[in-house]
């Protein structure tokens, strides 16, 4: 069996264990900054920046109703959180032009879920080579610009496209 490991994700468990209450919860009760991570709000669901990224970019889609699984969701409400993930690939891409996408969720502390109450749907924007030696050997994770300002990045073509229907296609 082969392993792959990720120490910096340690920083994020170590804290996660010591929050009160649901971040997700937490972060959409907050009025949108680059403090709580919000780039965009929908009618059912938010886009947020993941606080430990995998890379610059990486993005995550939440539904506003604290569900720990897809299938408790509204049909509505999982209706928005797929278009709000389709937005977020044409946002990432025009950003960061990335030569592909990892999407996912892990449902249940079995799966992997760092949150495992409050379901939610990671947009991971790649692009060849991206991991390479100093992630596999050095244990440290590169990432080419800080939150703050993929926060302002990500938030300002979100604006954008909420203004110009036509960015979505």
């Amino acid at each position: 069996m082969k392993h792959i490991w990720s120490p910096w994700r340690m920083k994020y468990i170590e804290k996660h264990e010591k929050e009160e209450g649901c971040v997700f919860c937490i972060a959409q009760a907050q009025e949108d900054s680059a403090a709580n991570l919000i780039a965009f709000r929908g009618e059912r669901a938010y886009v947020i920046l993941n606080l430990y990224p995998y890379t610059s970019g990486h993005l995550m889609v939440v539904p506003f109703e604290h569900k720990a699984t897809l299938e408790k969701l509204g049909s509505s409400t999982r209706t928005e959180i797929m278009e709000l993930a389709s937005q977020c690939m044409t946002v990432l891409r025009k950003i960061y032009n990335p030569q592909g996408f990892n999407m996912g969720s892990n449902i249940g502390s079995a799966a992997g879920a760092g949150v495992p109450g409050h379901v939610h749907i990671h947009i991971v924007p790649r692009w060849a080579g991206d991991t390479n030696f100093m992630s596999t050997l050095g244990e440290t994770r590169v990432l080419p610009e800080s939150l703050e300002a993929t926060y302002t990045r990500v938030r300002k073509m979100f604006t954008i496209d909420k203004k110009d229907k036509s960015l979505r296609t």
